[in-house]
């Protein structure tokens, strides 16, 4: 259900929220950059805290609590980015900056409730579940943003500005609405502590906690090489999913944003039984070849998207995109599950999310940087193939069997 709740986010936010900040808060190129550092610093800031409040989720057993605050802080902030007019455009990106922070931040406690929920016959598969649910929520959120983008004049807002805004509206609601069951049933499994520390203590803690953690990696040497791989990868496939619609809508493309939010939906579509195939062929094939056949799948792509020039050609493009996309994210997660500690999921799975996001601004930052320098996004695209084949080459040299040995020896110490 969070999947399927913070999805009406991840689509709306790529089609919707990126048109309304390049076209009309912050027209022409400046808005390209505004949109790629923006989220470039919201990643920055979602590494250095994601392992803290990990660890201090851990020590109070209140993962359900942060992803609570996390994810609720997120829609309300979408709400209100969606009230503010956009002539306050410093006020417009300030908010746009917080939501993206809080989207990433409850991402951290989320996938810390995996290992607590699957075993390991099953983590494959409901890890696939989560991601294909995810596509189907999200879509039915895009549908509605297009339904009010197409149709809007006729229920009051004749302007591309409120059409755009009011989907940017249904992007929060729909967030926070599908948030509640989650919070309402969802429960830590771990034990509580005797006596609850206040937040002062428990961050120094955490700080304690996280230290020792770092010291601890050397021993669980198969975790370690793929987070790095996985840092490196994830990177590459974020700034792809959260730049295209810049690519799409650039020359010679000139993609409304009706239709790229059609483009978005139909990529929805796909990813769905996309992610639920990549669970059940790791499965059958093992996780550590199914990433592998991901990410080559990944490096023709970006290859392939230097030669695209028509609408058509963009389309093809992206659905073989939404074959990956969401399969390499989920048996990536699954892999992380396989080999976390089981009691310290929040832990890790917060140095998980700290791997993903550590250096995740390094793509959007650099989209921008080529754009601001007067390239194209078709060249910065391109460039994005340094972090697959970099990421690839190190989670090729994993053992996903010996990193499961690693982390259950662990637990039996």
């Amino acid at each position: 259900m969070y999947d399927w709740a913070n999805s009406g986010y991840s689509t709306i936010s790529i089609t919707v929220l990126l048109y309304y900040m390049q076209e009309i808060v912050w027209p022409k190129k400046t808005g390209e950059v505004v949109w790629a550092w923006g989220i470039g610093l919201s990643m920055l800031v979602a590494a250095l805290l994601s392992p803290v409040l990990g660890a201090l989720a851990d020590a109070n057993c209140s993962k359900r609590k942060w992803l609570a605050f996390t994810a609720f802080s997120g829609a309300s902030l979408a709400v209100l980015l969606a009230c503010v007019p956009p002539e306050f455009a410093y006020l417009v990106t300030a908010l746009f900056v917080l939501t993206c922070l809080m989207f990433e931040l409850s991402l951290g406690f989320y996938n810390g409730f995996l290992p607590e929920l699957a075993d390991e016959k099953s983590m494959n598969r409901i890890s696939a579940w989560g991601y294909g649910l995810g596509y189907l929520g999200g879509a039915s959120a895009l549908v509605v943003a297009i339904l009010i983008n197409q149709f809007g004049d006729r229920i009051g807002l004749p302007d591309l500005s409120d059409r755009l805004r009011a989907g940017i509206l249904v992007m929060g609601l729909w967030w926070g609405l599908f948030t509640l069951p989650v919070i309402w049933v969802l429960r830590d499994r771990g034990r509580p502590p005797r006596r609850r520390e206040p937040l002062r203590q428990a961050t120094a803690a955490a700080l304690r906690e996280v230290r020792r953690t770092l010291g601890r990696i050397r021993l669980f040497p198969m975790l370690a090489l793929f987070l790095l791989g996985f840092l490196v990868y994830n990177d590459g496939i974020q700034t792809v999913i959260s730049q295209s619609g810049t690519f799409a809508k650039s020359e010679p493309l000139n993609f409304s944003v009706g239709d790229l939010g059609l483009v978005i939906l139909v990529v929805q579509l796909i990813a769905f039984p996309g992610a639920v195939l990549v669970g059940r062929l790791s499965d059958r094939i093992g996780q550590k070849s199914m990433l592998n056949i991901c990410l080559a799948v990944w490096v023709g792509l970006l290859v392939a998207a230097w030669f695209v020039t028509t609408q058509l050609q963009f389309w093809i493009l992206a659905m073989a995109l939404a074959l990956v996309m969401g399969g390499t994210q989920s048996v990536s997660r699954a892999i992380m599950g396989m080999m976390t500690p089981p009691n310290r999921t929040a832990e890790f799975f917060g140095f998980f999310n700290f791997s993903g996001k550590a250096t995740s601004f390094l793509g959007p930052v650099l989209f921008g940087l080529i754009i601001y320098f007067g390239g194209t996004p078709r060249q910065a695209i391109l460039s994005l193939l340094f972090f697959f084949l970099v990421g690839w080459a190190i989670v090729a040299r994993i053992d996903v069997h010996e990193g499961r040995r690693q982390a259950l020896q662990e637990e039996t110490h």
